[in-house]
């Protein structure tokens, strides 16, 4: 395949050194020749800016660029490196979590073959602290209504690439968000008519640690996702009382619940998600 579109990789790391090694090596694997990864680090003291500049030593680094400065958060550190890409396919990906062999592959081909595709998300695998997995995650096709009322975000931004157009054109994450700045993105981004797709392929590990946001703070996790849908579905925005935007959440999550949970079971995701935990606990891997 040609590889005509080049890619850029954004990391947000701050004290993860037990895991980003392995972030840096699943972009360097993908063995992909138009690359650049960047890290933008938060002024870690766990070891990782030492990590990051021992890189300077290594030749199959040479594509890696690094900042390390103090910053306000996730969102700041993106947003950075949103700005600093210059690739026409940009990733996100978080320094605890890792790609597949033959994720660009994936992503490039279909980029290439669907021009208006401005977004693409594809499966993953929930792994655990040393990297076992726990769980294999199927998605769905993209739905404005499950993305607007679901009670979680369905799009894995482990999993997710953007066309460098998304940034070109001013769309940045909200840096006064620490939990669902991706959510809002993307609500804003659907909002706006930016085209999503979703490729049936596993191309991320989204790995369950105790020091992530995921895991240390659910309730905060929880309170941000509401006040987000508050202010960013436009329905819900064009309700003035609090009270009503309550009852028609509480009306429309569970039917979103049922379009998304409805089609993974119609589409076998759950049959081949058992029989793929059968298989590895049967294989020794």
């Amino acid at each position: 395949m040609k590889n005509s579109l080049s890619i850029s990789v954004v990391t947000p790391s701050f004290n993860q050194v037990s895991f980003i090694q392995e972030a840096l090596d699943s972009v360097r694997l993908q063995d992909y020749p138009v690359c650049e990864h960047l890290v933008i680090d938060g002024m870690s003291t766990d070891g990782t800016i030492e990590l990051l500049r021992n890189l300077s030593f290594d030749k199959n680094c040479a594509n890696v660029r690094w900042v390390s400065e103090q910053d306000s958060g996730q969102s700041e550190a993106l947003n950075k490196g949103f700005r600093w890409a210059q690739g026409d396919i940009i990733g996100w990906l978080n320094s605890d979590d890792r790609y597949r062999l033959g994720c660009f592959d994936h992503v490039v081909k279909v980029f290439e073959e669907n021009p208006d595709v401005d977004v693409l998300y594809g499966d993953y695998r929930v792994v655990d602290e040393s990297g076992r997995v726990i769980q294999i995650r199927s998605e769905i096709e993209f739905s404005k209504f499950v993305l607007f009322y679901h009670r979680v975000l369905y799009i894995p931004t482990t999993a997710t690439f953007f066309r460098r157009r998304v940034f070109d054109d001013g769309n940045w994450l909200d840096e006064n968000l620490q939990y669902v700045m991706d959510l809002e993105f993307f609500i804003r981004l659907t909002a706006n008519g930016y085209r999503f797709r979703h490729l049936p392929e596993i191309l991320a590990d989204f790995r369950l640690q105790p020091a992530s946001k995921t895991c240390r703070n659910p309730d905060k996790q929880q309170r941000e996702h509401k006040q987000v849908i508050f202010t960013s579905v436009p329905l819900l925005q064009s309700l003035k009382p609090k009270c009503v935007k309550s009852f028609t959440l509480l009306l429309f999550r569970p039917m979103a619940a049922v379009r998304r949970y409805g089609e993974k079971m119609l589409r076998g995701f759950y049959l081949r998600q058992l029989w793929s935990t059968y298989f590895d606990a049967h294989s020794g891997i």
